[in-house]
């Protein structure tokens, strides 16, 4: 049965769901993903291109993953790697890049490289701290890894290019024509790999890990705001490009220059959308926590929400514009905070009233009106095993009820459900 582009690209949404992403699964082997290019997934896929004079190397994966990724392109090419290239500067895309050098090896990256790798070190305690809530930190595949490839190097590396670019680079080796077209998308040194011979464009997370889903303009792990008008302009350089086969940071490439076109066309379109009710709600004097409830997706620019959601970006949007001051309270120009207050209360009007009104907002499905209660009823008696039992009861519902979509929303409430249950 012949099927439209959009129902192609709903079934791209469909099939690619976010709490896959709290698993990294491992190829055994390289794949070929197009003629000369092998995949070896991850945290994020690295991949290796082919040419006469030996590899390039785009993404190179966490430093612990960069051994197993080095085994797999070897036993296809074992080089030398002529070029390494990585699409963003996020740790699990430059990690190996030291693994991966040879003599006379040039590493490329976008020039704002450098600044979002600051970035990431300025907050790297505090990511350790909370990867849990997301990752595995267990150190399985690390060990497993190690062993499986004794004594070969698996530092992270803080990598510095030998090339930086500002909005094109191009180059030639080995028979193939190599284009570097500057993007934001994840981060301000995104970049595009694109092989005009072939029409593949590579561009791994540059729209999030999940391809076609709602992008992320904030993190809730921690990163800096990523802004709309960027975001849109990176969807018309991709469209521009015309690609017949898109590989991206997750999964196999998407085939066609028509849904490729069609993907993208979505998810610019949705976003704008957003981006424009938002503003619109800005100015007809709407808060932000109205427009978080009313700014939805109407169902032909439906994209997945298993990465960024569509409320999240709302908000995002909001303070983007005008900060972090709601200009609706005084309250807010200071550091006391609505849940101390609200611990007063409860502790005025006693705990029983309080986990009593909190069940009876579960009972109705106002799950985070619950929470609100049987937080603020811990605060004054840390451990009550009737409070404690709304807000495990508060975020089963909540995963029960859309919570378990999200790649991020999933692995914080199902951390928080496992500390509650482990009080």
């Amino acid at each position: 049965m012949t099927t439209s582009l959009s129902e192609q690209v709903d079934h791209l949404i469909d099939t690619r769901p976010g709490k896959e992403l709290l698993e990294h699964n491992y190829d055994n082997e390289a794949i070929e993903v197009s003629p000369g290019i092998f995949r070896s997934a991850g945290s994020t896929a690295a991949y290796m291109i082919v040419h006469s004079e030996g590899r390039i190397i785009v993404n190179t994966g966490m430093g612990y993953e960069a051994p197993h990724h080095k085994k797999l392109f070897d036993a296809v090419c074992p080089g030398p790697t002529t070029h390494i290239i990585t699409t963003q500067a996020h740790v699990d895309h430059v990690g190996g890049v030291a693994l991966f050098r040879d003599e006379g090896t040039v590493y490329i990256a976008q020039a704002n490289n450098p600044a979002c790798q600051a970035d990431d070190a300025r907050i790297a305690r505090l990511r350790r701290a909370t990867a849990q809530i997301w990752f595995d930190v267990t150190g399985a595949n690390a060990i497993r890894i190690a062993k499986e490839n004794p004594g070969v190097p698996m530092h992270q590396d803080v990598p510095t290019p030998d090339v930086i670019f500002d909005e094109r680079h191009a180059f030639s080796v080995g028979g193939l024509d190599v284009e570097l077209v500057a993007a934001t998308g994840e981060t301000i040194d995104s970049l595009i790999v694109w092989l005009p011979a072939s029409r593949v464009a590579l561009i791994s997370n540059l729209l999030g890990p999940l391809f076609p889903h709602f992008p992320n303009f904030n993190t809730l792990r921690g990163d800096r705001y990523r802004f709309v008008e960027p975001y849109l302009e990176t969807t018309k350089k991709l469209r521009a490009l015309r690609p017949v086969r898109l590989v991206t940071g997750r999964h196999l490439p998407i085939e066609g220059e028509q849904l490729i076109d069609a993907c993208v066309e979505r998810l610019h379109d949705a976003v704008d959308y957003v981006h424009t009710k938002t503003l619109e709600g800005m100015n007809s004097g709407v808060d932000v926590w109205t427009l978080m409830r009313t700014v939805t997706l109407p169902p032909e620019l439906r994209v997945g929400q298993g990465y960024g959601k569509v409320m999240w970006g709302v908000r995002t949007i909001w303070e983007t514009y005008m900060g972090w001051f709601k200009l609706q309270s005084t309250t807010e120009l200071h550091p006391t905070t609505g849940a101390d207050v609200l611990a007063d209360l409860v502790s005025a009007v006693g705990i029983d009233v309080a986990v009593s009104r909190a069940r009876d907002h579960l009972a109705n499905g106002r799950a985070v009106e619950a929470l609100w209660l049987v937080e603020a009823a811990l605060r004054v008696a840390p451990g009550d095993a009737e409070a404690t039992s709304v807000a495990v009861g508060a975020h089963e519902w909540l995963l029960a009820h859309g919570g378990d979509v999200s790649f991020w929303e999933s692995g914080w409430l199902r951390t928080r459900l496992q500390q509650l249950q482990s009080d």
